[in-house]
């Protein structure tokens, strides 16, 4: 099976300027219908706050279903949890809201393990460097730490009690943020 040659973006952009401006737009709308990254990409830019937040309700809604399906058990696909956090920060370039997301990642995983009990060091660990993640994101932020703090708090005493050292990764993360001390 031969591979299309793909254009490269300055033969792109070459080819875009020699357009006029109905060809752009009808360029424009056959991506739109063609691929729905380029449809929900341009929504957010166009549409604004609402479509961000609906982009933002729909990656939750996929991590949760991961987890907590309406339907049968939660396959449990960390992959596919985390690709909703990214794809969700790279089509609206939200950093409190893709925080936001990682937060309710690991707030997830933590009720799953206590619901089902314990899972594998995979598992934990992915958790951990999730949370590590935001933990490095409230470091730079205090407005941001004063914001998440109770549910990030609440991470550490929900995973009381779970094994892989998972509650004491967790402990030890959050109380190394500067802010507690001030």
């Amino acid at each position: 099976m031969t591979k299309t040659k793909q254009l490269k973006i300055p033969e792109l952009k070459k080819h875009l300027r020699t357009c006029d401006e109905k060809e752009l737009i009808q360029i424009i709308t056959e991506l739109y219908k063609l691929n729905s990254d380029a449809a929900e990409y341009l929504s957010v830019k166009y549409g604004g706050d609402e479509e961000i937040q609906a982009l933002f309700e729909k990656a939750q809604q996929e991590i949760n279903n991961e987890f907590f399906p309406d339907r049968g058990l939660g396959k449990m696909r960390l992959s596919h949890a985390k690709k909703a956090i990214s794809r969700f920060k790279k089509l609206t370039n939200d950093e409190r809201k893709t925080i936001e997301l990682m937060v309710y990642y690991v707030e997830i995983g933590t009720l799953f393990t206590n619901t089902y009990g314990d899972i594998d060091e995979r598992f934990y660990d992915s958790m951990n460097s999730m949370y590590d993640r935001v933990i490095a994101a409230c470091e730079k932020d205090e407005q941001l730490f004063k914001q998440l703090q109770p549910r990030l708090f609440n991470i550490v005493e929900n995973a009381n009690g779970i094994g892989w050292g998972y509650h004491d990764n967790l402990a030890d993360s959050y109380n190394s943020i500067n802010w507690l001390n001030s």
